[in-house]
């Protein structure tokens, strides 16, 4: 095969990261992360199908915005183990301007201040947003030996699966966008 017809992904950026059933970690057993950014240095991502039992209008209220009672009963979501005390919004792309949004995919974007929570109290924000508290993260060259252990499926984020499927059906949303179903993975494998 030549070089310039294999394909080869340098970045997950714009992928989910669905956790294999032998990953034996607390923080990302059965978790599907979206992937943010990633390059050398090592990677950023959200995990997207954990809600914390906490609604949006604690945060609303803690910031002190105004808000419509339904914007403000939405669950957030426990975006990874690093700074939980940080917000996360993954969103639509949307022609509104907030301080500090970068887009990921071709529909999909990330903002992380304050300005666009106070338009999604009020209902006038992007048309579907996660809220996430805290992130995941990787060194350089860490997320790359666990897909080399198997820890994680590799699948092409799909912002159906991000914004318009349950919490609860994300992985095998996820997987099944690939024909795969998780539930025929073994836990472990045979040996003949």
């Amino acid at each position: 095969m030549s070089k310039t017809s294999k394909k080869t992904i340098s970045s997950l950026k714009d992928h989910f990261l669905v956790a294999m059933p032998s990953l034996h970690d607390d923080n990302f057993s059965g978790s599907v992360v979206y992937i943010c950014e990633h390059n050398v240095e090592g990677a950023m991502g959200l995990i997207i199908n954990q809600q914390l039992d906490i609604p949006a209008k604690a945060v609303f209220d803690r910031l002190e915005l105004k808000y419509n009672r339904q914007e403000g009963d939405e669950l957030i979501f426990d975006g990874g183990p690093i700074q939980q005390d940080r917000g996360f919004i993954l969103h639509s792309a949307s022609e509104q301007k907030w301080e500090s949004t970068i887009h990921i995919g071709s529909d999909i974007s990330l903002t992380t201040s304050k300005d666009i929570l106070g338009d999604i109290a009020l209902g006038t924000g992007p048309k579907d947003a996660l809220i996430t508290l805290g992130y995941s993260s990787w060194g350089g060259g860490q997320l790359e030996e666990e897909l080399k252990d198997n820890s994680w499926l590799v699948i092409p984020a799909d912002s159906a699966v991000l914004f318009n499927t349950d919490c609860a059906r994300r992985a095998q949303a996820a997987a099944l966008s690939i024909g795969l179903n998780l539930d025929m993975l073994a836990l472990e494998s045979g040996h003949a």
